[in-house]
Formats: structure tokens, C-alpha cells, sequence
């Protein structure tokens, strides 16, 4: 470690969903390039444990990965200065994916540690390069096209997950940092096998499907016309893999979206035909359904936090014009929802119970 010739990098967000995937092609692609995980000793064994799984599908993988004991809330990461020295690049993935989280959670976590990452970082002599993962949406409570070179543009945001994600992206773009930014659309299963690691998001739908009888009604927010961006986890894993491989990505922003969303009526209608029920979808103002799910007991039945209400109708869409531009010379690009519902839900079926539906802390 620490050779001329060599990189170093730094991998957040492991043993997380995305982050234990992602490894295994970063290694792949990326030869020479040895990758330090930093874990919270909470985790250290999930992480042993994947570490093993690497090494034993992957020959010589498990030879160029160390974990590093440490914490992005911590100052320094709770990382040596040996580390900091022989850093080249840094994947920034950990933060707390909840639509529910507090706001003092996710301003410790999401943007007091992404500035303590940036700060770690902007100590290594020898960096070169962070790949940041965001979400599309900072985009908040914006309306219409949402570009890529979109940032602040003055919009409000639906819940605290989303103000603290747009807070450390602002951190990272005035960081310095030479980077490239990735912001995902809603992430679901792997489109080939439909796992997944945690049952929130349009999962929650499904569980209230599953809940109400059927033939029955299931409440449409507004009018069901407005798109929901959902992005599958193996689209999103190969494109920031490929992505962070390309020397012309750096100083850019991509949108890990779909560039046909399906509408709220349609992904409603597909999980129902999926889950085998039939349902008619009676047209509920978004104010009112949100009164509606306020009581916790009302979200606990239907196993889905009022903050989801927002999503069901919220017209915004997410332009991926340097996103598809660039994963196009890969022949990478999203699938179609319609394709790979039917495996979501069967997944679903068969893991309801053992999969987590809260953020991992």
C-alpha cells in the first residue's frame, strides 16, 4: 500500500446494501487499486462475514481489501494519519437512506459526516478523485425538469432526508474536491433477481396492498399521472462502477434515473396484478391522504410512514441527459419497470418478515 504506481481507496457505506455490491466491480475494473472499508466496530462482523463471501467468489478480491475500524461522525473518520497519507480516492456511499429520519440524525450522519469525510480527504497529499453518491432528490420540493447542473434553485424540501442529502452535496460542490456526483432515483431490487436489502419506498405500497381486501379500493393520490423515478440496484451499482472507471466524469453531476418513469397508477396497478389483487384507485387530494396517514396507528397498519404520501404525487422529473450520454459508450442503461416488477414482488413474497424496512444505524 502506498506504492507509487498504486491507488488506495476508500470505501464508506460498507457492509451496506449498495456498498457490498458495488466492491466486488470496483475490483474487477480497477486492478490496481487496493480498497480500505471503513466500518463501524458495530458492523466489523457483517463486514467479516461479506469479506469471506467476497473472497470465496472472487480469487485474490479478498488479498486488496482491509477494513478500517472508524466513524464519518467522528473528526477524522477516527482514521489513522498512515491512512490519510497513501489515500488516492474515496467512494462516499454511508449515509441514512430514511424518509423518516430526525433531522438531528441526519444532519450528524449525512452532512457533519460527509464534511468530515471531506475534510479527511482534503488532507491526503496524494488524492485525486471522490466519487460522492447523492439522490436525485435534492431536488426537494422543485417542480418540473430538474437537471443535472441543478442544484440549489431555491426549492423546499418533503422531509428531512432530503434537506440533509442536499446539504452535503452543497458541502462536497464547494469543497474543492476534485469529484463526480452521483444522484440515484428511487432505488429498488436488482432487476434480474429482486433483492434487496431493506423494504421501504414503493415497498410500502405493497405492504398496504397486501393488508386491504381485495377485489377492494386503494387510494390514488391526485390525479396518478405524475412519475415515480424507481431505479434498479444492479443499474445503479453497474453505472457508478463504470462511471467512476471514466477520467471525464470527474467535475460532473449524473442522474442515475430513469429516463421513461412510469406514473403512480401504473406502478400501483402493476404491484396489484403482481400481488395477484384487484383494486379501484378513487382520486384522494395529497393533503387529505397525508391527515389520513398521520395517526401512527394508521401508519403501522399499513406499514408506511406518512412521509411516503408525498411521492405518490409529485410532478418532477429528473433530465439524465450527460447520464445516458456517458453509460451509453458502456451499452449500459436503466431497465424498464414494467420488465422487472414481476421479480420485485417475488421477492417480496418470499423475504416479507425477514427484510429490514428501516435504515441501517
Amino acid at each position: 500500500m502506498g506504492d507509487a504506481g498504486s491507488r488506495t481507496v476508500l470505501l464508506t457505506g460498507f457492509p451496506g446494501f449498495l456498498g457490498e455490491r458495488l466492491l466486488p466491480r470496483l475490483l474487477e475494473l480497477s486492478p490496481d487499486t487496493r480498497f480500505l472499508c471503513l466500518v463501524q466496530p458495530k458492523f466489523e462482523a457483517l463486514a467479516e462475514a461479506s469479506l469471506e463471501r467476497l473472497g470465496a467468489g472472487q480469487a485474490g478480491a479478498k488479498d486488496r481489501v482491509s477494513l478500517v475500524q472508524g466513524d464519518i461522525t467522528e473528526a477524522r473518520l477516527g482514521l489513522s494519519g498512515r491512512v490519510q497519507k497513501d489515500l488516492t480516492g474515496c467512494f462516499h456511499l454511508a449515509a441514512v437512506y430514511d424518509l423518516a429520519v430526525r433531522r438531528d440524525v441526519g444532519m450528524r450522519v449525512n452532512v457533519e459526516g460527509t464534511r468530515n469525510v471531506i475534510a479527511f480527504l482534503q488532507g491526503a497529499p496524494r488524492f485525486e478523485r471522490l466519487d460522492y453518491v447523492s439522490t436525485a432528490y435534492v431536488s426537494g420540493a422543485a417542480t418540473g425538469v430538474f437537471r443535472e447542473t441543478d442544484l440549489d434553485v431555491g426549492q423546499s424540501f418533503k422531509n428531512f432526508y432530503e434537506e440533509t442529502k442536499f446539504l452535503a452535496e452543497v458541502s462536497v460542490a464547494q469543497s474543492g474536491l476534485p469529484c463526480a456526483v452521483y444522484r440515484p432515483g428511487i432505488v429498488v431490487g436488482d432487476s434480474r433477481t429482486g433483492e434487496t436489502a431493506k423494504f421501504d419506498g414503493p415497498y410500502f405500497a405493497l405492504t398496504a396492498m397486501e393488508r386491504l381486501p381485495s377485489p377492494g379500493l386503494f387510494i390514488r393520490i391526485g390525479s396518478g399521472r405524475n412519475t415515480v423515478n424507481l431505479v434498479p440496484s444492479d443499474f445503479v451499482i453497474e453505472a457508478l462502477a463504470r462511471l467512476s472507471t471514466s477520467v471525464k466524469a470527474a467535475g460532473r453531476v449524473y442522474h442515475l434515473t430513469d429516463p421513461n418513469p412510469v406514473s403512480t397508477l401504473e406502478i400501483e396497478t402493476l404491484f396489484a396484478r403482481a400481488l395477484g389483487k384487484r383494486f379501484l384507485y378513487p382520486p384522494v387530494p395529497g393533503s387529505l391522504a397525508k391527515l389520513l396517514f398521520s395517526p401512527p396507528s394508521v401508519q403501522r397498519f399499513f406499514g408506511m410512514p406518512v412521509q411516503s404520501i408525498a411521492y405518490f404525487d409529485h410532478s418532477c422529473s429528473y433530465d439524465a441527459t450527460q447520464a445516458t450520454q456517458a453509460l451509453g459508450a458502456f451499452g449500459l442503461s436503466c431497465p424498464r419497470f414494467p420488465d422487472y416488477v414481476d421479480r420485485l414482488v417475488a421477492f417480496y413474497k418470499r423475504k416479507r418478515g425477514e427484510v429490514r424496512t428501516t435504515a441501517m444505524l
